[in-house]
């Protein structure tokens, strides 16, 4: 089959869910996905007209478009993961309350003192190690994503809480607040920004070029059959939490510099717009299909959309009805698509 020369094509999920009981795979492009792509592109052309039209010298002010993309590089991180577990037929509650644990345990007196390294190293650490866990209740343990998750969510938070006392912890470390200043930029982008485009050509490459990301198609699509086809689907899914993790990590110490703390609050409904974003960029909820581009895309979309609101000074409230709104929305769209081409 010939390979797909653009890189929107490239990037066009995978059904492997007609996978053969005796092991052979049947790789189906789905070559509508440059359609999806440029569909969100034109979403999110729509919303810089309208933040350009409704608050011109405000929202088009380059301080504002650097905000926006940082803001959306943060939890960005956490929807790359967030599309791996997805893809593979999962689903990850507790991101949100691992980058909250993994800021605040970074951030603690004892971590500070020895610097910027042990502020990284910590909020990497406790982000695989908390994916580590639910990785082994999952793929070990037999237990429902959906609960292991939840229960992750549940404790995280809870010891973030006892690690803070509900009190915000202050960044002291020059070299850690010096990445958030102006004077850090690249050609006019912040580190973050940078951090956050390295995350996505990784996490691109390693799901489309990789066998890595082969495997994580195979068991979303039909875990039984992959496991048949000699895949250790309990290995794979144990990885992929480990992944999911490690976003949350990097994603907490994106935050510290952005905040200049830590904070148990941090990270608060992350889960929800990371599956939000993840959905309707294009990945399917039932697994089997994934797309790091869409997911990249949708992120932007909710983050215009709450820069747009908040500019024009519009409730919190009408902002949550409205990402309700999106996510029904392309739900509905996925469940008419599949059942137009007798996927689902």
């Amino acid at each position: 089959m010939t390979q797909p020369s653009s890189p929107a094509q490239q990037d066009a999920p995978v059904d492997l869910a007609k996978t053969t009981a005796g092991g052979g795979r049947r790789i189906l492009p789905r070559p509508r996905a440059d359609v999806r792509n440029l569909s969100l592109l034109g979403v999110l052309a729509a919303l810089i007209v309208v933040g350009g039209v409704t608050r011109p010298e405000e929202f088009l002010a380059t301080s504002n478009l650097q905000l926006v993309l940082t803001q959306a590089s943060v939890i960005g991180v956490v929807t790359v993961g967030m599309t791996f577990v997805i893809t593979s037929g999962g689903i990850d509650l507790s991101v949100g309350a691992i980058v909250a644990l993994a800021s605040v345990w970074a951030t603690t007196v004892a971590t500070q003192e020895y610097g910027f390294a042990g502020i990284l190293f910590t909020a990497v650490a406790v982000g695989l190690g908390c994916g580590l866990v639910n990785g082994l209740l999952i793929a070990y343990g037999g237990m429902v994503p959906f609960i292991a998750t939840i229960a992750m969510l549940a404790s995280a938070r809870g010891l973030a809480l006892e690690i803070t006392d509900g009190k915000t912890q202050i960044v002291t470390v020059p070299s850690v607040l010096d990445l958030g200043v102006k004077d850090a930029h690249v050609l006019g982008v912040p580190p973050l920004v940078l951090v956050f485009a390295a995350v996505v050509v990784i996490g691109w490459l390693l799901l489309n070029r990789t066998t890595f990301g082969r495997r994580t198609l195979a068991v979303g699509g039909n875990a039984e059959a992959a496991r048949l086809a000699g895949i250790d689907v309990r290995r794979q899914r144990l990885g992929l939490y480990l992944l999911s993790g490690l976003c949350c990590g990097i994603a907490a110490f994106m935050l510290i510099v952005l905040s200049g703390s830590g904070q148990n609050t941090n990270g608060n409904l992350y889960e929800l717009d990371a599956i939000a974003a993840a959905i309707i960029g294009g990945t399917l909820l039932s697994g089997g299909r994934g797309t790091i581009v869409g997911s990249v895309l949708g992120v932007l979309i909710f983050t215009t959309i709450t820069n747009i609101f908040a500019l024009n000074n519009l409730e919190s409230a009408v902002q949550q009805i409205a990402k309700g709104a999106i996510i029904v929305a392309a739900v509905l769209i996925q469940h008419r698509t599949l059942r137009g081409r007798g996927d689902g």
